[in-house]
């Protein structure tokens, strides 16, 4: 059998790599393949027995350069709208955050993701930070109240 020449031998290891890539990219596929029923199941599962995502926790708000940038749900940042981003609640839920040095408070709806962290957390419009009044201010303690059929 005759030795491979440089281009042969370029051209199985590329296709080997791209086997291998196939081979590690299966479940992220996979992930991404499942039905909106069970994204949904899965987010009900989240908070067995009616217990709810609240709780004391951070507030911060959006930097001016996430400006008309897409969320996860798609529709685009403004930063005049009562919008906030949440790690675990579902997308469109009604959530009034209550800043405790002030006692302000504001009504906003999820409509992206933050990163998951170990206290409760919320990224807010900068338009909810005005309202609660820590606006320049970077971050406040609140408590995140989750709003079950109400609007």
């Amino acid at each position: 059998m005759a030795s491979l020449n440089r281009r042969g031998k370029l051209a199985l290891f590329f296709f080997s790599q791209a086997l291998f890539l196939q081979i590690q990219t299966l479940p992220l596929q996979a992930e991404v393949l499942l039905s909106d029923e069970n994204k949904v199941s899965k987010q009900q599962d989240l908070y067995p027995s009616g217990q709810s995502a609240g709780g004391k926790g951070i507030a911060t708000y959006y930097a001016k350069k996430y400006d008309g940038k897409r969320t996860a749900s798609g529709s685009r940042y403004c930063p005049r709208k009562l919008t906030a981003a949440h790690q675990s609640l579902p997308m469109g839920t009604q959530v009034k955050v209550v800043n405790l040095a002030n006692r302000n408070e504001v009504h906003v709806t999820i409509n992206d993701r933050c990163r998951k962290r170990k206290v409760p957390f919320i990224d807010l419009s900068r338009e909810a930070a005005r309202q609660l009044g820590f606006l320049g201010k970077g971050t406040a303690q609140v408590e995140i109240i989750p709003l079950n059929g109400e609007s």
